[in-house]
């Protein structure tokens, strides 16, 4: 089977990978771009020997460590943004992160994070758990959710308060999500696309962002239809049905590069 055979269905999935790691869309995609570009100039780095997608992901890697990229982004207003970036990613360290990242929201098994980190999978799985913990003590935002069907909503608040977040608002259609935001200014948006009354969560969150600077989590049946190439594209997604782990893995990056999210209070002794 031809190399691109092996990778083309993997794409849309690093692509969700790599912009949860950057923070950006545009970001994210230049190093994707750049690893294709590496495996079209040298077909042997790409050694698919047992998993195409474990092969993909560890070349995806050793790009992204090795080379920075500038030329393919934009870094229009991208001071602040870098700022936050930093302070949030400094308290949480890389490797248990990149793991955390591929075990949760990619579906990579521990052995197959070891392979993907070419390290053993006691290692990866020691990885996973610092993640965890490392993530559950990092960030507190107030959070806004978008979602018209009630069990969806209350898996979502649940999820939510569990991270140590406060839900400020369920919308079930586009004016309530607009009109929600009168009250309370959140950190974090949880959008579904399709609400109640045939509207659209997508314009909802769009016409919310033309007052409000905030990250954006969709979550759709279909991510796939998002991750095209075409504009305009979202950074996070999330698809129905949605797993516990893979949820919070976004939510904690989508908050990473947020300049406004906060770390949590230490609780008081009584």
């Amino acid at each position: 089977m031809a190399i691109s055979e092996n990778i083309a269905a993997q794409i849309p999935y690093l692509r969700r990978f790599s912009r949860a790691l950057t923070g950006s869309a545009e970001g994210g995609d230049a190093y994707v771009l750049a690893t294709l570009e590496t495996i079209v100039a040298d077909p042997a780095r790409l050694s698919v020997d047992r998993d195409p997608r474990v092969a993909l992901f560890r070349l995806f890697l050793d790009v992204w460590t090795a080379a920075p990229i500038n030329a393919h982004t934009d870094h229009s207003g991208y001071a602040e943004t870098e700022a936050g970036a930093r302070r949030n990613l400094d308290a949480i360290s890389l490797q248990p992160r990149i793991a955390f990242l591929l075990h949760a929201l990619e579906g990579f098994d521990v052995e197959d994070v070891a392979r993907t980190l070419s390290v053993d999978a006691r290692e990866a799985a020691s990885l996973i758990d610092a993640a965890n913990n490392e993530i559950s003590d990092q960030i507190a935002t107030d959070v806004l959710i978008i979602e018209d069907e009630p069990w969806i909503a209350l898996d979502l608040r649940g999820i939510v308060e569990e991270l140590g977040h406060r839900v400020v608002g369920v919308a079930r259609t586009h004016q309530e999500a607009v009109e929600s935001i009168k009250d309370a200014k959140p950190g974090l948006i949880l959008a579904d696309i399709q609400l109640a009354d045939g509207s659209s969560g997508l314009e909802a969150v769009n016409e919310i962002l033309g007052s409000l600077s905030t990250p954006v989590i969709f979550v759709t049946a279909y991510p796939e239809r998002f991750l095209t190439g075409e504009p305009p594209e979202p950074a996070f997604l999330v698809a129905k049905p949605f797993s516990v782990g893979t949820l919070k893995a976004v939510i904690s990056q989508a908050l990473f590069f947020d300049t406004r999210s906060r770390r949590k209070e230490p609780e008081r002794q009584s």
